[in-house]
């Protein structure tokens, strides 16, 4: 064979060496890249888009309707007595349209219920009423003491459910809890309620990013402006009434 032949033939072979690696990466990425394509040309034509903003569980768009430790029945109880020491009146909405139980509910989930920011090992004794609460129990179970004490007084003073007893004879059950004269094991019934009470008022007027003072109502009754951004613009000027502002509002400046 001549040399010209030669240096010709091991051209052609790297020539087509070049090609086939070529076209293989082209081959290998148009497999690839076609049937990505591919799959998205047929899901367009066959799949309908979907509105994301239909959910088959509840009509409630406010997110924080939602339990994260209460059973049905505890909540039921918490929003009942609730009402109780929040009720509704000419001022107003009370704490079961204010949401308070769930504000409870979710604080209950938290560290606070836990106690896990709080010292809550022995030794264990009755301290003064300046102490503050020495006992064991973390509000958690506090919780569940108590809920279950006033469902037991219920029964036991008026055979039925507290959440069947009218507002009377509600507030005559919460009432032997306040002055400390039902006995419960593991903490007493005025600790219960002195607890129940301030995460009542709590919920009330928290702002409703925590779960309670729903459309911020307990603020609106206050007349208080809530996390405005500033009050430059209406300072020195004549008495405004200024629209309360959740925390959340602060991303839409």
């Amino acid at each position: 064979m001549s040399e010209q032949k030669k240096s010709n033939a091991i051209l052609d072979k790297k020539s087509s060496r070049r090609t086939f690696i070529k076209n293989s990466g082209l081959t290998v990425g148009g497999v690839v890249l076609g049937g990505a394509l591919g799959s998205l040309l047929v899901n367009d034509k066959q799949n309908t888009p979907t509105n994301t903003n239909e959910h088959s569980g509840g009509t409630n768009s406010n997110p924080n309707v939602a339990l994260m430790y209460f059973t049905p029945d505890q909540y039921r109880i918490t929003e009942a007595a609730a009402e109780r020491i929040f009720p509704a009146d000419e001022n107003g909405p009370g704490a079961k349209e204010l949401l308070v139980a769930y504000y409870i509910d979710h604080q209950l989930a938290g560290a606070w219920g836990m106690g896990s920011k709080e010292y809550t090992s022995g030794p264990f004794f009755e301290g003064a009423d300046t102490q503050g609460y020495q006992g064991r129990q973390n509000r958690q179970q506090i919780f569940q003491i108590g809920l279950k004490g006033i469902q037991d007084q219920s029964l036991k003073t008026y055979e039925k459910s507290f959440i069947e007893l009218s507002e009377e004879e509600q507030d005559a059950i919460l009432s032997e809890f306040a002055d400390g004269n039902v006995e419960l094991r593991g903490t007493s019934s005025a600790h219960f309620f002195g607890v129940l009470r301030t995460a009542t008022i709590e919920g009330a007027y928290a702002d409703p990013l925590y779960g309670g003072n729903a459309n911020m109502e307990g603020w609106k009754m206050k007349n208080f402006p809530g996390h405005q951004m500033s009050f430059v613009n209406i300072i020195e000027k004549e008495f405004t009434v200024v629209e309360p502002m959740a925390l959340n509002s602060q991303h839409k400046h």
